[in-house]
């Protein structure tokens, strides 16, 4: 019995630590930055279009834009401005060239707030996706992603009441099973 417990809270662990990832990949985050630099690239499904991996199907524009924090000069960041369309993450969103206008306008000495969601993975050649970008005065306005916040608590709240709820069961069935 002792292992189907474990087990089980190994199960638990796996998919709240599951939705907790998925909850801090598709919600958005919030970043101050300057742009430094923004370009548009021709890709496909297989990714940037080149000698090497021919154009095999549809193809897209996606802009990059080239970001580094107000404090530090040397930490850089790179985001890509793409549609989701009707695709998920559920952004339903249609305007990146606006975004990537608005972002070429502001290149310089324009302190920024970009909301985007997604991670860098190098390896793998991934950016985060750029879902806006405002202009504002001081590094101090950034937004905070409540609603994670608020879904981070609740993830929390349900894996602690599973974990109960196994720790629970287990302990009721040992003692009936004393008797």
């Amino acid at each position: 019995m002792r292992y189907v417990k474990d087990f089980l809270f190994i199960v638990i662990f796996a998919i709240f630590a599951s939705l907790a990832i998925g909850v801090n990949y598709v919600m958005p985050s919030y970043r101050t930055a300057y742009i430094t630099g923004i370009e548009v690239k021709r890709m496909d499904k297989d990714g940037l279009i080149s000698k090497s991996n021919v154009a095999d199907g549809p193809t897209r524009d996606v802009y990059f834009v080239y970001t580094h924090a107000p404090d530090n000069d040397s930490s850089v960041k790179v985001y890509r401005d793409e549609d989701t369309r009707w695709g998920f993450p559920f952004y339903f969103k249609f305007n990146s060239a606006d975004v990537a206008a608005m972002a070429q306008s502001l290149e310089g000495d324009h302190l920024v707030q970009i909301k985007y969601y997604g991670w860098r993975i190098k390896i793998f050649d991934t950016y985060p996706n750029i879902v806006s970008i405002k202009p504002i005065m001081k590094a101090e306005e950034v937004s905070s992603p409540i609603v994670s916040y608020i879904l981070y608590i609740l993830i929390l709240i349900g894996f602690i009441v599973s974990i109960q709820f196994v720790r629970g069961w287990f302990d009721s069935h040992q003692k009936t099973h004393q008797k």
